[in-house]
């Protein structure tokens, strides 16, 4: 099976993260997409929301979707999320399956400083897909990444889980920023300042 693996925080996870994931699957034919949240990523401070929560806002997300599912690997196994390790124990259980690990462009420019890269551009193949305002310039790369690394196009929608938590926390809305779901959960949850039960 082509599996792709799409790592990240998810605080939250909103409808860039979908679109990206469902840009990959079609435009390179991947049979699943595993969502898969960090614990703690090394580019990244800690997340405003507990794995716990991020987990439980992606399987709200993937869950009507037969073609994408969640690896709740990185959460439970805690500490500081390196891929390598997550990519090793993967093809260590699914030695079957062949790896996609899906990128933004901002994380297609940073490839180079990924610990153990010259490991995991053996191991699998980069999609990366365009964000607002970040180029995707594989001729700035060691040839040997960009060698593994191909592109998606989607979209242009200009969100990330940073401005989704300032909103959040100035009081205006998220609706329809995120899945209807997760949606739902943040306000249930009250994460991000959203008040338990409010509208938005």
């Amino acid at each position: 099976m082509k599996i792709g693996i799409m790592g990240g925080t998810f605080d939250p996870l909103h409808i860039g993260h979908m679109m990206a994931a469902e840009a990959a699957r079609d435009t390179y034919l991947l049979e699943e997409v595993w969502f898969m949240p960090s614990h703690i990523p090394p580019h990244k401070h800690e997340a405003g929301a507990s794995g716990t929560d991020r987990l439980a806002m992606v399987q709200c997300a993937v869950e009507d979707n037969e073609s994408f599912r969640t690896l709740d690997w990185e959460v439970l196994r805690g500490g500081v999320s390196y891929t390598l390790e997550t990519v090793r124990g993967l093809q260590q259980e699914y030695p079957d399956h062949e790896f996609y690990f899906i990128i933004g462009a901002d994380m297609v420019q940073y490839l180079p400083k990924w610990q153990g890269i010259e490991e995991l551009v053996q191991r699998l193949t980069f999609i990366g897909v365009g964000r607002p305002g970040t180029p995707l310039d594989l001729a700035a790369l060691p040839g040997y990444i960009a060698d593994k690394v191909l592109l998606a196009d989607m979209p242009l929608v200009d969100i990330s889980s940073t401005m989704l938590r300032a909103r959040s926390a100035e009081g205006k809305s998220i609706r329809y920023m995120v899945p209807d779901k997760v949606f739902d959960y943040v306000q249930r949850s009250g994460l991000y300042g959203l008040q338990p039960g409010s509208a938005d």
